[in-house]
């Protein structure tokens, strides 16, 4: 296996260990893997093409929903509820 795909599925275990965790102590790993995701995605891309990205983007979307939604909604203005 490809060092992207092993950091990539190593991504995938760290989203679901940062998951389980309270959501106050979620934030700063979470942001983190947020911010990885688009680097890594494009590094799978180069190496094994569009249908392995396709596969990482909707598991990236899936995983990251919410965050996804609320920077959705913050950039059209709106002023979304943040969980306590």
């Amino acid at each position: 296996m490809s060092l992207s795909l092993s950091l990539g599925c190593l991504w995938v275990l760290c989203s679901a260990i940062v998951a389980l965790l309270p959501m106050r102590y979620q934030y700063p790993p979470g942001i983190l893997l947020l911010l990885a995701a688009p680097a890594l995605l494009a590094w799978i891309a180069l190496d094994h093409g569009g249908w392995l990205f396709a596969v990482g983007l909707f598991a990236f979307v899936s995983m990251f929903r919410n965050p996804l939604l609320y920077f959705y909604h913050r950039a059209r203005g709106k002023r979304p509820e943040v969980p306590a």
